[in-house]
């Protein structure tokens, strides 16, 4: 397996959402992107730039209380969940995650997984988005977990 990281300096949330389309433009169907980082530090923010990328109008709101909200109109569709209210595995497992990054009962599309650090089990290759935040500063670390080489 191949990993590689990266750390993104991050001044607004404007740059948030442009690091979120670019990667939706090299990203292809079935990937996973499992998103970290306390409250406010930008997950949703990401995931919108996400869904820009991607050609998505709809506005990307958190699933904090519906889960999942499903994106279909972009190029390739865009799956977004949500754990933070969930405090079991047992509880996370009954969403049947693995239904969208395997992508076979779904047509196959980006997965973002906001507080994915609550998966009891996690895919066999993802990116980690972790967005750190402090009062000066905000940063993407970037880590791929990829039996290929990350996109360049």
């Amino acid at each position: 397996m191949t990993q590689s990281s990266w750390e993104v300096p991050l001044a607004n949330a404007t740059e948030t959402q442009e690091l979120g389309a670019k990667m939706a433009k090299m990203l292809p169907p079935n990937t996973v992107i499992l998103l970290g980082g306390e409250l406010g530090a930008g997950k949703t923010t990401y995931v919108q730039g996400l869904g820009k990328g991607l050609g998505i109008t709809t506005p990307i709101v958190s699933p904090t209380f519906t889960l999942i909200n499903e994106y279909l109109e972009g190029e390739i569709p865009l799956y977004h969940l949500d754990l933070y209210r969930l405090e079991t595995p047992s509880a996370i497992e009954q969403l049947f995650p693995e239904t969208y990054w395997e992508g076979k009962e779904v047509k196959p599309g980006i997965t973002a997984i906001e507080w994915s650090e609550r998966l009891p089990y996690f895919p066999k290759h993802y990116v980690q988005v972790e967005l750190l935040k402090t009062e000066t500063s905000r940063q993407a670390q970037i880590k791929w977990h990829l039996s290929i080489a990350p996109p360049k």
